[in-house]
């Protein structure tokens, strides 16, 4: 993962870590690896990789019990909050892009039907 530097560390692995639960790669019910494991994965302090953990306890994308470890959230409408959370940084991000090119909502929104339908042609 390659870092931005205009944004601590550990937010940019939260965002990560919710991503993964919000797509799926992290199952709901499943167990998080542990603060090392991560810490390694992503060339990071352990610290670092806590304060984004925690972070993730506060918003119920994963819960701890200090016997067994950190596991995702079985809520899944913590999920569904968090993937439709995702879902509007894209578009907000689409939309932007979209209004800078001068491209009007009924252009866009023909542009976006047509990609969707190609890509599902490409799957």
């Amino acid at each position: 993962m390659n870092f931005d530097e205009s944004r601590p560390i550990w937010l940019q692995l939260a965002d990560e870590f919710s991503r993964r639960i919000a797509t799926g790669i992290w199952a709901p019910g499943a167990r998080v690896g542990s603060v090392r494991e991560l810490a390694a994965e992503f060339g990071v302090n352990p610290n670092t990789v806590q304060r984004a953990l925690t972070a993730l306890d506060a918003s119920g994308l994963t819960t701890t019990d200090r016997t067994v470890g950190r596991f995702v959230t079985s809520d899944p409408s913590a999920v569904g909050q968090r993937r439709a959370q995702a879902a509007t940084e894209l578009v907000d991000g689409l939309v932007a892009g979209l209004k800078g090119l001068g491209i009007g909502q009924d252009a866009a929104a023909s542009l976006l039907h047509t990609r969707w339908n190609a890509n599902k042609e490409e799957s």
